[in-house]
């Protein structure tokens, strides 16, 4: 029995009729023939509903996306179900809109990609059920993905990455460094121990009431960070970075949000105001904290850089950093971590920033990767389970503890 089935008393599946529907609705071109790989994706692991269709050249020929964002602002928070609900409303229209936009039918595909893992359980199983009934309905190929492994992967779309390279993959749910030696190789060198810093940032912001500022009040909190920091001196404020001591990759983020959370209370205390109330010293203290993420991101990505040369792990020159997920379309922690790639003669690439963020397009590329690899092609679709927690790759992080590396100082003129 699927696990997705569990959620199913509370929101019934999109009826087959419906489906079947939709898809009839589109306007297909069955007399056009691709002799090259065709790949549907779709994307629900969190808070966006995202679809895409994308050839083996890289081309995407049709996509759409429907953020939660707005919504997810006025609670202060994701909530589950009603992340569920909101993609059990939109995805079929997205999927709609991606298949027309691309002018290709669902017979014309070679598969659909769907991610499987990690994610919230309530919102993966939406993407599990519908492409489920489509690859039932159609005889098509099921691929299911890694949502981290998409992200890693994504570069190879917009640029000519060849195997290995590193990848810091840094989001609202995700922080991690990885030797990436294949399209499912994975060698992790440190994780966070216990948040992400998209989710460090979000908590600091709401701490901050940042979204009373009318600017910011449309953004997500990360986004607030990096726009009020630009006002602020990071200097007015003396955190010192997180596992300073720790000869690892590992990263901390909670003590971080523990620490800002004394200094607000504190200015709240100073200047006499209550909690919700925006503090005089907030832009200072966005760009401090800031900052501090990003150096805390620059020094463990330094050493995982050094420990891969010393194993041979990476080239000694020409080496590639690659940074993806939501928290790398910072420039600000980009700029940190392109200092870091300049001193260790590395390539720095990030892909452009919609595709930073969580979306359809790098689905269905991780699906053309699987394709031309030949590795996770599903044919019979029977037990397929998503999964809420799933590591990425084999975990190597004890070996770096061990080489116990020691990072140069860099000048971080951001």
């Amino acid at each position: 029995m699927l696990i997705l089935q569990k959620t199913a008393g509370t929101f019934p599946k999109p009826s087959r009729r419906k489906l079947y529907g939709v898809l009839r609705s589109l306007n297909f071109h069955p007399g056009r023939q691709y002799l090259h790989k065709l790949v549907l994706g779709i994307e629900t692991s969190c808070d966006d509903t995202a679809a895409a269709v994308v050839d083996e050249n890289g081309r995407v020929l049709g996509e759409a996306i429907h953020s939660q964002t707005e919504v997810h602002l006025k609670t202060g928070g994701i909530v589950p179900p009603v992340a569920q609900q909101l993609h059990r409303e939109n995805i079929q229209r997205i999927v709609q809109e991606t298949l027309s936009a691309s002018r290709i039918s669902p017979s014309e595909l070679s598969a659909v990609a769907t991610t499987i893992k990690p994610g919230l359980a309530l919102s993966l199983g939406v993407g599990l059920s519908f492409s489920l009934q489509l690859v039932e309905q159609f005889k098509k190929p099921f691929i299911p993905i890694h949502h981290m492994e998409a992200h890693a992967l994504t570069i190879r779309l917009t640029n000519k990455v060849e195997f290995p390279f590193l990848v810091l993959l840094i989001s609202g749910g995700h922080c991690l460094l990885s030797l990436v030696r294949g399209v499912s190789d994975f060698l992790v060198l440190g994780k966070s121990l216990d948040i992400a810093p998209g989710d460090m940032l979000d908590k600091v912001a709401r701490r901050l009431s940042l979204a009373k500022y009318p600017e910011c009040s449309m953004m997500s909190g990360g986004k607030a960070i990096e726009h009020l920091a630009k006002q602020g001196n990071r200097l007015c404020f003396d955190i010192k970075p997180p596992m300073q001591r720790a000869k690892n990759c590992d990263f901390s983020f909670s003590g971080l949000q523990h620490v800002v959370d004394k200094i607000i209370k504190q200015k709240e205390k100073e200047e006499g105001i209550e909690q919700g109330q925006v503090l005089s010293s907030a832009a200072d203290l966005a760009a401090a904290v800031q900052h501090i993420t990003a150096i805390h991101l620059a020094k463990r990505t330094h050493r995982a850089i050094l420990f891969c040369k010393q194993r041979d792990l990476l080239p000694q020159t020409n080496a590639v950093l690659v940074v993806s997920g939501g928290v790398a379309s910072n420039m600000y922690i980009r700029g940190a971590l392109e200092i870091v790639a300049n001193a260790t003669q590395c390539t720095f690439l990030c892909p452009p920033p919609r595709l930073c963020t969580d979306n359809g397009v790098m689905i269905a590329w991780n699906g053309i990767e699987r394709l031309r690899a030949g590795l996770g092609i599903l044919h019979d679709i029977e037990g397929i389970r998503y999964e809420p927690k799933c590591p990425l790759g084999v975990d190597i992080s004890n070996d770096v503890k061990e080489a116990a590396i020691k990072v140069p100082r860099l000048k971080m003129n951001i």
